[in-house]
């Protein structure tokens, strides 16, 4: 099956010869992946990847590129921060029909990451929220590679906080 995701990530100071990155890429198992470059300092790789399972998918991409770029840092695994109108385009609905679900189901409606003018979800919750009610077309490898990006963000946030205070927090959050 084909999976497709984004790594995105912070390059380490001594990466700066963006061509030659892109080779390394290359060597390491990374030719299924387009290469971005935007920010300085930033490299974004939109992997479609064939593989058994998502996990697996994720897994190798990531191996992959810790082997073509040890010093860089993972800042992002995409698909994962959405808005509704991001939800909308996976769910095949339009914003205004997310919106009245979200509004409709305030009970129940997946909580955001972060909530404001421009709120911010998880897309497998909202996905896994969708699927679960019926009726929507969302593509089981699409809410899997969805819950794997999540996991992998959730992990990454995770390595910064200190062991006791991880344990705190988690019961605190319960």
């Amino acid at each position: 099956m084909e999976y497709v995701f984004t790594l995105k990530y912070r390059l380490a100071a001594q990466d700066f010869d963006f061509d030659e990155i892109v080779e390394q890429l290359g060597e390491a198992g990374c030719d299924d992946a387009t290469v971005g470059i935007g920010q300085p300092g930033r490299i974004a790789l939109l992997f479609t990847r064939e593989a058994k399972s998502a996990r697996e998918a994720l897994v190798s991409a990531l191996e992959d590129v810790k082997r073509a770029m040890p010093t860089a840092r993972l800042i992002e695994a995409a698909p994962d921060f959405v808005g509704l109108t991001d939800v909308a385009e996976v769910a095949g609905v339009s914003r205004q029909n997310m919106r009245k679900l979200m509004l409709g189901h305030a009970h129940n409606f997946p909580m955001p990451v972060h909530e404001g003018s421009a709120s911010v979800w998880h897309l497998a919750d909202v996905l896994g929220w969708l699927y679960n009610r019926g009726g929507y077309d969302i593509k089981p490898e699409v809410l899997e590679v969805a819950e794997l990006a999540k996991q992998i963000n959730l992990a990454r946030d995770a390595r910064d906080l200190k062991p006791q205070m991880n344990r705190a927090l988690a019961q605190l959050v319960g």
